[in-house]
Parts: C-alpha cells; structure tokens; sequence
C-alpha cells in the first residue's frame, strides 16, 4: 500500500516537472527566436542579402526592428538598389519611414526618374510623403480650386472654378510650399483676370483667357509642385454688384439731402418763431405808445398847447379814418348776395 502511494507521488512530481520543464523550453525557445531570428535571418539569406545573426540581435538591443530593415534590404535588393543596413538603420533611428523611402526609390528607378537615398530621406524626414511625390511625378495630380469670386469692370459678378493639374517637384519638396499655396495663387490670379476684363460677357465668350493669364504668371515657383495646366471648369453670373453700390449710393444721397431739408425747415420754423416774437414785441410796444395817447393830450390841455377844438378837430379826423377803414374792408357776405 505505501509501495503504490509512494510511486503514484513520484509520478505526479516527474509528470509536474516534465510540464514546467516543457513550458519553460517554450518560454526559453521563444526569447530565443526572439533576440535570434533564425527564420528572419534564414529568408534574408534565400533573397540573396547579406546579414549575420549577430547584426540581427543587435538590432534587437538598439530597439531597431530587424523585420522592417530586412524586409526593406531584400526589396532594394531584388529592385537593385545598393542600400546598405547602416543607411537604412540610421533613417529608422531619425524617424523616418524606411519602407516607404524604399518603395519610393524602387519607383522613381523604374519610372527613370533622378532620386537618390539621401533625397528620399531628406524629404521623408521633412514631413512629406515621398512615395507619394514619386507617384505624382509620374501621374500628375488635379487639385479643384473652391469656387472664386470677382467683379468685372462693368459691375457683374462671377463665380469661377478651376482645375489644376500638377506634377510633383522632387527637387523642391523640401523647402517648398504645399498645395494651399497653389490654391492661394491661382485664386488670386483668377480675381484679377476677371477684374481687368470690360465686361463680363468677354469672361464668358472667352473662359481659356484667364487660364492662360494665370499660367503666364509662373504661379508654381518656390513651391513642392509644377503647374501643368489651369482650366475653368465653370463660370457663373452673381450678383450685379455695380447696381447694388449704385442703389446704396443714391439711398445715402436720399438720406443726406432729406437730413438737410429737415435741418431747413428746422432753421426756417425757428426764424418763424423769432419774427413772431418780435411782431409780439412791435405791437406791444405800440399798444403802449396808444396808451401814452390820451395822457399825453390831457397834459396838452392843461398846460394851454391844445385847445377844445384843437381836440375836436382829431376826433374828426380819427372818424374819418376809421370810417374809411370800415369802407375798404370787404364785407364776409358781399359774394353770397344776389344782385338787385
């Protein structure tokens, strides 16, 4: 009875063992193959590139992963391009994207096009798809402007669209100004053509004048692309913008002469009012002087300079007077009367 406890024990121990031994040769295998990349190493040897497991493991310690530069040795290789491990370890270290400069070289060598190792980088490390500029160099890019506003000379407005066509400059990606500058450009180019034409009936008769005006400017300079041709997709009429300033400057004028007229009238009912005061102040004055009229004839009297008929004599006249005033005054109801 214990003889068959004491080998049932020992039998879990060696089966307990044999599985930490096997998962530890799993755990021991698998940092083996991952520091030393035997496959990664043996495919790199069938695609005809050099490099020694020694190099692989060190890139592993550089924290530089061998599958990227490996798969990028054997593309440049097959491609035949002479792109050493160092050349492409260094870009990597920079930040750069070393499949994509290789891809880009592998292009720009079957599309015959001048690019070099350190041109690619230069241009991958500035920020800048290089695989992407090779593709445009070979098929040229259209970029579609947003539409464009201008008035020509005779007040109408129009709404034009373009189309440019461009081709990738690799020797000016690094430095140059992007697509934002071209459309900037072109914009620019296109509201002054429309602006300087007499009419906008010549716009529309003639939409290739402005491209032709614009590409004859030499937009492209200074920026990471070359204008292949500008063409006006569209043009459309606006507003008449020469009669909308025209109404606004007669509504101002309006405006002004009805300001001053007010302030005419304003002025004209003031002086009104000040002659009426003044005919207030006149005949007030001579109610006053009327006033004086019977004091002063007394004094006459009593002092001997006017005598009774001195006195009767001014009555008289002053009957005569207002007799003649009642005669020339029409009467209300003279036109009313009937004839006899």
């Amino acid at each position: 009875m214990n003889l068959n406890l004491l080998s049932v024990l020992l039998l879990e121990q060696t089966v307990g063992m044999m599985i930490a031994l096997g998962v530890g040769a799993i755990i021991a295998l698998y940092f083996l193959f991952y520091f030393i990349p035997v496959g990664m190493w043996f495919s790199a040897l069938l695609s005809g590139v050099r490099i020694s497991l020694l190099q692989l493991v060190l890139m592993r310690w550089r924290k530089v992963p061998p599958g990227v530069i490996v798969k990028a040795m054997i593309n440049s290789t097959k491609a035949g391009l002479g792109i050493s491990r160092d050349d492409l370890e260094t870009h990597f270290l920079a930040g750069g994207n070393v499949i994509n400069v290789v891809n880009a070289l592998i292009s720009a060598d079957k599309a015959n096009i001048s690019l070099d190792f350190k041109s690619a980088t230069a241009i991958d490390l500035a920020g800048r798809d290089v695989f992407e500029a090779v593709q445009m160099s070979v098929n040229p890019k259209v970029i579609d402007t947003p539409p464009v506003t201008a008035v020509a000379k005779d007040g109408i407005q129009l709404i034009a669209k373009a189309r440019i066509t461009v081709r990738a400059n690799i020797k000016q990606l690094v430095g140059g100004a992007g697509e934002d500058t071209i459309l900037a450009r072109v914009g620019e180019g296109v509201v002054s053509s429309i602006g300087s034409a007499s009419s906008h009936k010549a716009v529309l008769e003639n939409p290739d004048s402005i491209s032709k005006v614009v590409l004859a400017r030499g937009l492209d300079s200074g920026t990471a692309f070359e204008i292949l041709s500008i063409d006006i997709a569209d043009v459309d009429i606006g507003k008449n913008i020469g009669a909308v300033l025209q109404i606004d400057q007669a509504e101002a004028d309006k405006n002004i002469a009805q300001a001053k007229a007010e302030e005419r009238r304003a002025m004209a009912v003031a002086t009104e009012q000040e002659m009426k005061a003044k005919a207030e102040e006149a005949r007030a004055k001579v109610i006053e002087a009327e006033a004086q009229i019977p004091m002063a004839i007394a004094e006459a009297f009593r002092s001997g300079n006017l005598g009774i008929m001195d006195y009767y004599k001014l009555k008289n006249i002053q009957s005569d007077t207002e007799m003649r005033k009642s005669i020339s005054k029409p009467s209300k109801n003279d036109g009313n009367k009937p004839l006899k």
